[in-house]
């Protein structure tokens, strides 16, 4: 059975903590899905991974091309898995179902912190994903690094 963590963005913007996370779950050998809701800030997310730092690339594509099962980290609106992805990575409060945590090594919920409304939708999914018996975790950037503030 899987864990989510969710990131609760207050110093850095999702499109610097995004690839970090994505770096290291390629470190582990992982394939992950990158979900979201609106296709125009998926494509944003894309171009933003596309000009990273070079000793930094990501290895990445955007749904609906020729090569989506074999892309190592696939950007998609679909809450469809279409790459064997282990861990999906959530943003803009992209749904995740008990049995996709379940059946996954990882889930990664990302919300932005100074985004009330945000806020309030990640909590609305730790309960509703916790009172379905999925193991949960709480991650805080507040202080200044990543601390553990939470867990279920």
């Amino acid at each position: 059975m899987g864990t989510v963590f969710f990131y609760h963005l207050t110093r850095q913007p999702l499109e610097h903590t995004l690839p970090v996370l994505l770096d290291k779950a390629r470190q582990a050998g992982w394939r992950i899905a990158v979900r979201g809701i609106d296709p125009a800030r998926m494509d944003w997310l894309d171009e933003k991974l596309w000009l990273g730092p070079e000793d930094g690339f990501l290895p990445h594509g955007r749904e609906g091309g020729p090569h989506d099962t074999e892309q190592p980290i696939l950007l998609t609106t679909s809450p469809e898995v279409k790459n064997d992805a282990v861990c999906v990575m959530t943003v803009d409060g992209a749904p995740v179902e008990p049995d996709e945590v379940s059946a996954l090594e990882r889930v990664c919920i990302l919300f932005d912190g100074n985004d009330d409304m945000a806020v309030q939708l990640a909590r609305g999914q730790w309960k509703a994903l916790t009172t379905a018996g999925c193991q949960a975790q709480y991650w805080s950037e507040e202080s200044g690094r990543w601390e553990k503030k939470a867990e279920a």
